[in-house]
């Protein structure tokens, strides 16, 4: 199938290393030039020639969401950008850490990066996108906000906040041929994903196998994501064919949550 992002131009940010890097790429395979956001120049650098090299077009600027100067150097980028398409709205997970008893200062400086910034950048692409009559706004979320993960407050509360933000906005933004979708992903297999696995080890006081193999048969499919697999669903919401899926909360979680409603 060609989703037809052939020639579209594509935003992601967070796309250093996990999701965002596998959504970078899932989307240059599919023809659109992806312009990969993150903090570290050299490790943004090596996404690009990793795209370039597999026959895709990419550049990189620097973004730190928790950073006002550099969200509006962004913002500026995309205000005289010639066109963007897709917006993939991604932040890096929070500290682990239960509630009650977090600090007011992370709450602030998590807010914001994971809600204020990336909600001002999804309204400057907003802007830029009204003017072709075509845009995807595709926020990545967690299964947290369906079922809130135990020692992951911060991230439950937050991404839970986009979410809420991302339904308002796809109402008003639907008739201006823009899509407003976030992504659920379960326990996919990511850096992040092994940290935290790390950490519930060390607090059980048994193997990371034995936690990763007790977590993997919770889920129906018998396993962790793979990175590539939540990216596919990613180049699919991006796409001319998920024209009519706006206002969604799309769960890539191998079965996990098991309610009827996210």
């Amino acid at each position: 199938m060609d989703l037809g992002l052939t020639g579209r131009v594509a935003l992601i940010l967070g796309a250093s290393q996990g999701l965002g890097a596998a959504s970078a790429h899932a989307l240059a395979a599919e023809g659109a030039h992806v312009v990969v956001a993150a903090r570290r120049r050299d490790v943004l650098d090596a996404v690009v020639a990793e795209i370039v090299a597999a026959g895709g077009s990419a550049e990189a600027i620097i973004c730190d969401l928790g950073d006002s100067d550099s969200r509006q150097s962004v913002m500026d980028w995309i205000a005289n950008a010639p066109r963007l398409d897709v917006l993939v709205a991604n932040s890096g997970g929070p500290k682990p850490g239960a509630a009650p008893g977090i600090a007011s200062d992370t709450w602030r400086s998590e807010f914001e990066s994971m809600v204020v910034g990336l909600i001002e950048i999804i309204d400057a692409s907003v802007a830029k996108m009204r003017t072709s009559g075509f845009g995807r706004i595709i926020a990545i979320g967690s299964s947290g906000m369906s079922i809130p993960i135990p020692h992951l407050a911060v991230s439950n509360t937050l991404r839970s906040a986009l979410g809420g933000y991302m339904k308002s906005l796809a109402e008003q933004v639907a008739s201006a041929g823009i899509t407003c979708n976030m992504v659920l992903p379960g326990r996919i297999e990511t850096d992040r994903t092994q940290q935290i696995d790390a950490l519930n080890a060390q607090k059980m006081g048994v193997s990371v196998a034995e936690v990763q193999a007790k977590s993997a048969a919770t889920i129906p499919a018998g396993r962790y994501g793979q990175p590539q697999e939540l990216a596919s669903v990613v180049a699919f919401l991006a796409s001319e064919q998920a024209a009519y899926v706006t206002g969604s909360h799309l769960r890539v979680d191998g079965g996990f949550i098991r309610n009827m409603h996210t």
